[in-house]
C-alpha cells in the first residue's frame, strides 16, 4: 500500500507491506528504481516532524490527552454522536487546564533528539514537561513541543528547563516552525 501520509509534513510517501519479512526486498528495490533519480527510502525525521508541528503518539501524547489540549478543536464536531460526546462537549464548555505547545531553546546547540522528558520549571516548582526537542538545521535553533498548564501557554511566555545538556532557557513560540500555510507539499 502507498500512502501520501507522513511523518514529516513535507512532499513523501509511506509503503506499507502485507508480509513484513519482505520489507529489505521492498528497500532494495526503491534504492535501485531510484538511483538514476536521487530517490532513497528513508526511515522517520524527527527534526522534520517536530518543525511541522506533528505530535508523535507515546511521546507527545497518549489516551490521557484530548483534541483540546492538543489545538485540534478544528477537527472536532460535537454534534456527531460518538462514545465521547458528552466528555468532549464538557471539555470544550469547562476548557482545558493544560496544553502542547511550541518551544525555541536558547544557548548550545542539541547534539540530538531528547531522551527524556525535560521538568518545565516556573518558581521552582515543576509545572510541565517538554516531550520533544531537537536542533532544526533548516532554523539553525533549537526547537520542542512541551505540555504546560493552559495559563502559561501564551506566546512569548519565557520558561526554565531542565534538559539532559544542563538548564536552559524556552520561549512558548507558535507551531508548525516551518511552513504554517502548507505551502510546501503541494504538488
Amino acid at each position: 500500500m502507498v500512502t501520501r501520509t507522513g511523518w514529516t509534513s513535507e512532499v513523501g510517501y509511506e509503503l506499507y507491506l502485507c508480509d513484513p519479512a519482505r520489507g529489505t526486498d521492498l528497500w532494495e528495490l526503491i534504492l535501485e528504481a531510484g538511483r538514476p533519480y536521487e530517490i532513497r527510502p528513508t526511515g522517520p525525521c524527527d527534526v522534520r516532524r517536530i518543525e511541522g508541528g506533528i505530535f508523535n503518539w507515546g511521546a507527545d501524547m497518549t489516551y490521557e490527552n484530548n483534541p483540546f489540549e492538543l489545538g485540534l478543536d478544528r477537527l472536532v464536531d460535537l454534534d456527531v454522536p460518538c462514545v465521547a460526546r458528552d466528555a468532549l462537549n464538557r471539555i470544550a464548555g469547562e476548557g482545558v487546564r493544560r496544553r502542547i505547545v511550541g518551544v525555541e531553546f536558547e544557548g548550545e546547540r542539541f547534539p540530538s533528539l531528547n531522551f527524556t522528558k525535560w521538568p518545565v520549571v516556573v518558581g521552582g516548582a515543576q509545572v510541565g514537561r517538554v516531550t520533544s526537542a531537537v536542533l532544526s538545521p533548516r532554523l539553525e535553533r533549537n526547537i520542542g513541543s512541551a505540555w504546560l498548564p493552559a495559563e502559561l501557554a501564551e506566546l512569548d511566555t519565557e520558561l526554565h528547563v531542565a534538559s539532559e545538556w544542563g538548564p536552559r532557557t524556552a520561549t512558548v513560540v507558535g507551531m508548525p516552525f516551518v511552513d504554517p500555510e502548507k505551502a510546501i507539499p503541494v504538488s
